[in-house]
């Protein structure tokens, strides 16, 4: 399993003890829960996302990689066509066909170039949004659950000032 669905499984898995919690008594969108196992799924979560933005920048790398031989091949496309043209100075028909060939092939390959830069951008950019998509609903379960948590605990303290009797 990756580490962005490790990520996910934490934040179901802390949804699902939110969601699972015992009512406080007369507090309807107040709960308990285990601190320490809440705070070591937390942790976890921690753990993991360096990972997934380290597999992002991978992909990133990769991508310039890619387009890196798409450039490398254009370009030993283009000298091959050059080549050959020369090879064709004999006549001017022949000379006349060499540069059509050439042009063609170098429009192609930068054709090709662009595609292929356009894919690896799109892909990346899909995968760079889907990290931050998990990363902002972690931080948002996150902030959610620190707030409930901070609820529950005014919540308590605030009830147990209530039930002290008053001296006269």
């Amino acid at each position: 399993m990756d580490n962005n669905n490790d990520v996910i499984e934490l934040l179901d898995i802390l949804y699902g003890m939110v969601t699972e919690a015992w009512g406080v008594p007369l507090g309807n969108d107040k709960c308990i829960i285990e601190r320490d196992k809440a705070i070591e799924i937390i942790n976890d979560i921690k753990a993991n996302l360096p990972s997934a933005l380290a597999e992002a920048k991978r992909l990133v790398a990769a991508r310039d990689e890619f387009i890196g031989n798409a450039k490398r091949e254009a370009e030993a496309m283009r000298r091959s066509a050059e080549e050959k043209a020369r090879l064709m100075v004999e006549e001017q028909e022949i000379v006349k066909t060499a540069k059509e060939k050439s042009a063609e092939m170098i429009a192609a390959a930068e054709n090709k170039s662009r595609e292929l830069r356009r894919i690896a951008a799109d892909y990346v950019d899909d995968l760079m949004r889907q990290t931050e998509e998990s990363i902002s609903s972690a931080l948002a379960t996150v902030q959610n659950s620190r707030g409930a948590f901070r609820s529950a605990g005014a919540a308590v303290a605030k009830g147990k000032s209530e039930e002290v009797p008053a001296q006269d």
